[in-house]
């Protein structure tokens, strides 16, 4: 059995009800021949008979008559699809979103307050991971939206069907005891260094600024939680990278860094063509951007 067209299906179901191949012409506005082979067509498709004379008429074999019925929930589907698909409807559904912990908060979480009076048809549901996990998650149609990050000293490889919108930058910094002098970064190369446990950008990063500083850098630690990251630092752990302007605890200080600077970048992805679906169209217009 080929592929079935969606027009002679519907074709077959208006000979069904009204009996007369001219009278189905009429009804979809079509000649009656075109009538016809569309129906030869779909009986090719489906590998059997689906009309057999009757007298000057046809009507339907019992092929026919189960196509037919098979055809009300066929076209059915179709119909809910299509306007579940039209970019003028509205957003009515689930939306799966998987994001690093700082955009749920700071982009996707505002996004749902402002839509649940707005639309409480669409409910949006939450996964929390890191760039690699959210982006191999949308590869398999897991999740509808991914929000992301990379460093501009580390920028990410986007593949041919990703979609992506920029969110915002945050500066990153050195993170250091408070009581420690400001100084270069070469300062601290006999060091011990904290990274990311769940993604290599902030290591590649760290490598990145330490080989222009002269020296490589040892990674000891593999940490995702920040406040365990203030923890460690504060502790004599080691050092890390760490955003600006967030509230680290009390004892570390984010020193800034220059040549290069550091900014994290925030996205939002999608699989190329699917922004036109309502619900993701709809988060997506309230999602911050630059």
């Amino acid at each position: 059995m080929g592929p079935v067209d969606v027009r002679r299906l519907r074709m077959l179901l208006e000979l069904s009800r009204l009996g007369s191949m001219h009278e189905v012409a009429a009804e979809v506005g079509t000649s009656t021949s075109s009538v016809s082979q569309a129906i030869a067509a779909l009986a090719r498709d489906v590998g059997t008979d689906l009309i057999e004379p009757d007298g000057r008429r046809v009507r339907l074999t019992p092929a026919g008559h189960r196509l037919a019925e098979h055809a009300v929930t066929i076209l059915a589907a179709v119909d809910a699809a299509r306007l579940d698909l039209d970019p003028d409807a509205e957003p009515v559904g689930v939306l799966r979103v998987a994001g690093f912990a700082t955009a749920i908060r700071r982009s996707l979480m505002p996004a749902i307050d402002g839509l649940r009076q707005a639309h409480p048809g669409l409910e949006v549901r939450v996964h929390e991971h890191e760039p690699p996990e959210a982006l191999a998650l949308l590869a398999r149609d897991d999740i509808d939206l991914a929000l992301v990050y990379d460093y501009n000293v580390a920028p990410a490889s986007w593949r041919s069907d990703h979609h992506t919108v920029a969110l915002w930058e945050v500066e990153w910094g050195l993170g250091v005891p408070t009581h420690e002098p400001r100084a270069p970064l070469a300062t601290y190369a006999d060091r011990d260094w904290i990274v990311n446990s769940r993604h290599t950008a902030d290591e590649d990063v760290l490598r990145t600024l330490a080989s222009m500083a002269g020296f490589t850098p040892r990674v000891v630690h593999r940490v995702d939680a920040l406040e365990l990251v203030d923890d460690l630092i504060l502790a004599g752990h080691g050092l890390a990278l760490l955003p600006r302007g967030r509230t680290s605890r009390r004892g570390v200080t984010v020193r800034p860094l220059t040549d290069p600077r550091v900014r994290l970048r925030a996205y939002a992805v999608t699989r190329r063509g699917r922004d036109r679906w309502p619900p993701l169209r709809a988060v997506l217009n309230r999602l911050p951007q630059v």
